[in-house]
């Protein structure tokens, strides 16, 4: 007999507790918000009391909570209450749902959306025009998918008062039509900051929702942790705000973004007390994200050699190597993890090297810095993610041949380099860490069952016959499910409260409907989670699954 009774005991599983071992068990034993047993289903017998639940999982498979590792959960405001353009497949379809919210808005003074994708438009981005037949007087504002343009009408750019004489900013660029050489209404990167005093910032009510609707989202996908990835201000109040209503049912980590032409000494400071502050059990600040280049459908990704399409330009980092190079020695030194985002193999080689400047001027610790993306990556620089203890962030769900392989990275990249996108067996065979993530919004839906899948095949869940994108660097399910639930828990410094199902972590577990081991690969991605527990409490449960009492 043990002295402290379960309230839950799980037996009849099939357990895959991703300890150090992959041990398998068949029972879990749950005191308040930890596990207090793991094994068969005759010991977990002695941990069951007068008030205990049991209940029976009929064969079912259990796994640690999913860990998305690179998320945007305080950018999903437009998915509840403005423009939303996700999943719409032509602009035919983007001015039919674009017109469609203006007139259900009559008395609308601005409007916000976002979801659009380069692949429907010519490399100059969409134009102001199809705006202007749509609402010709009143601002709108509609950011891509990717987070990396945004689109505009003739409003929006006369009130910003950006013409045809407005520079480039600095990090980001006013694309124009090629004969007048006005702004034809895509901006790239940091313009976004040129049209902010038109364009108000979404109120704290549409930021609580946006965090609460993203919640119910990832509960249903079996996400119990995710790491937001782009902090702001007004996010970091959203939050602070659920955390103490008590709202929040999943845990945050997040990333506060930092500006290349902002003072670096008042922002590590700022990051230093922010971290003092935000200390809520699921909900904590502890990293810094820095843009190292932007992206390859907005020209704005920093390559090592030309573009395809431009062989006269590769490129220009947001961040330049020796303003780079301080900012991580100085957030290194503070003991600040360091979340960067890079696509380019240029950006990739010079992050490394600024990790590497702050590791010869602080020396070497567990810093954990984390680089995401990883969307080209020098055979020269595997290695030296391995060498520099960087975490790598990938999102497998783009490991794929699709219309952005074809109508993006070929004619950008070459051929060459568009075969050459996403590493990830090499980097874990060099013995890199990956944790896994969406880049939700950017990727919807984000149930990291369907990353795991593209993951192993590296090839399209709708379509498989448009091939293997980089066949070597197929994975492994037990890889692909590690880099989802422990090596996530590890990029945020949890791995010893959670990330695994073992005795004394937090009870963040998901039940699914089948084995991934013993169905084939592609009913991967169709598997459902049926139950998902955050410290013991229940956050989602499908009527598929009855949780039968014994």
């Amino acid at each position: 007999m043990v002295d402290e009774k379960a309230n839950q005991v799980f037996k009849n599983g099939l357990i895959y507790t991703v300890d150090r071992n992959r041990t398998w068990a068949q029972a879990i034993a749950i005191a308040g918000d930890r596990i207090v047993f793991v094994g068969s289903n005759d010991g977990v017998d002695a941990f069951i009391g007068s008030g205990t639940a049991v209940i029976d999982l009929e064969g079912k498979m259990v796994l640690p909570g999913f860990v998305d590792s690179h998320a945007h959960p305080s950018h999903a405001m437009d998915l509840v209450g403005n423009i939303s353009l996700y999943l719409l497949s032509s602009l035919e379809e983007y001015e039919k749902a674009i017109a469609e919210f203006v007139d259900a808005h009559p008395d609308k003074e601005v409007f916000r959306g976002s979801g659009w994708a380069d692949t429907f438009f010519q490399s100059s981005g969409p134009t102001k025009g199809i705006l202007d037949a749509i609402i010709p007087d009143r601002p709108i504002a509609i950011v891509s998918y990717d987070g990396h343009s945004m689109w505009v009408n003739s409003t929006t750019l006369k009130k910003a008062r950006i013409t045809k004489d407005t520079p480039d900013p600095v990090g980001g660029r006013i694309e124009r039509d090629p004969e007048t050489g006005e702004p034809s209404g895509t901006l790239r990167e940091t313009a976004f900051r040129l049209v902010e005093n038109v364009i108000p910032d979404y109120t704290l009510e549409e930021r609580n929702n946006a965090l609460l609707a993203y919640q119910e989202m990832a509960s249903r996908v079996g996400i119990t942790m995710s790491h937001d990835a782009m902090l702001e201000a007004q996010a970091i109040t959203a939050f602070n705000a659920l955390a103490k209503e008590g709202r929040l049912r999943m845990r945050f980590r997040g990333s506060i973004t930092i500006d290349p032409r902002l003072d670096l000494k008042q922002q590590v400071e700022m990051l230093v007390d922010e971290r003092s502050r935000n200390t809520h059990p699921y909900f904590q600040t502890s990293a810094a994200k820095i843009f190292v280049d932007g992206v390859v459908e907005g020209g704005t990704a920093y390559l090592l050699d030309p573009y395809e399409h431009k062989p006269w330009f590769r490129g220009e980092p947001i961040w330049k190597p020796d303003i780079l190079n301080d900012a991580c020695v100085a957030l290194d030194r503070e003991h600040i993890q360091i979340h960067l985002h890079v696509i380019g193999d240029g950006a990739t080689r010079i992050a490394l090297d600024a990790l590497e400047q702050a590791q010869e001027s602080n020396g070497k610790r567990d810093g954990r810095h984390l680089v995401t993306h990883l969307q080209l990556v020098s055979e020269k620089d595997i290695h030296r993610l391995a060498q520099l203890g960087v975490v790598g962030v990938p999102q497998p769900f783009w490991f794929k041949i699709d219309e952005y392989f074809s109508e993006l990275a070929l004619p950008y990249l070459g051929k060459k380099r568009a075969e050459k996108q996403y590493p990830m067996q090499s980097l874990i065979d060099a013995g890199v860490i990956m944790a896994s993530a969406s880049d939700f919004p950017v990727t919807i839906p984000f149930d990291p069952l369907i990353a795991i899948q593209t993951g192993i095949t590296r090839s399209a869940i709708s379509d498989s016959s448009k091939g293997v994108l980089w066949p070597e660097e197929r994975s492994t399910l037990e890889e692909m499910i590690v880099s989802y639930t422990f090596n996530g828990a590890y990029a945020n410094f949890l791995e010893k409260k959670t990330g695994s199902i073992e005795v004394g972590k937090q009870a963040d577990i998901i039940v699914l409907n089948h084995n991934l081991f013993e169905i084939p690969t592609g009913e991967i991605a169709r598997t459902k989670v049926l139950l998902t527990l955050v410290d013991g409490k229940e956050v989602f449960r499908t009527s598929e699954f009855a949780g039968v009492m014994l």
